[in-house]
């Protein structure tokens, strides 16, 4: 039977960009959490949909982008971003 996969929306922040994307992940299972996905030792790049790449230091609109990679060596921490709690 095929494996079931679901969207998990996450932040992806670099050196010089926060990456707003979603990434494929198994509905549940093996590799079915973003910490197992991440500490996979083949994985040298992150695939995300529905991108939006911003500067941090704001110096530029943020440009989205239907598919981008990400090199796992350029990333600064990852976390899920649909339960951000933003507050001022």
């Amino acid at each position: 039977s095929a494996v079931e996969h679901r969207d998990e929306r996450i932040l992806v922040e670099t050196r010089h960009h926060l990456i707003t994307g979603a990434l494929n992940l198994p509905r549940d299972g093996y590799r079915s959490r973003l910490t197992d996905y991440l500490n996979a030792s083949e994985r040298a790049f992150i695939p995300l949909t529905n991108a939006e790449i911003a500067p941090r230091d704001g110096s530029s609109e943020p440009v989205h982008k239907p598919f981008i990679v990400v090199s796992v060596s350029q990333v600064v921490f990852v976390c899920p971003a649909d339960d951000t709690d933003d507050q001022a």
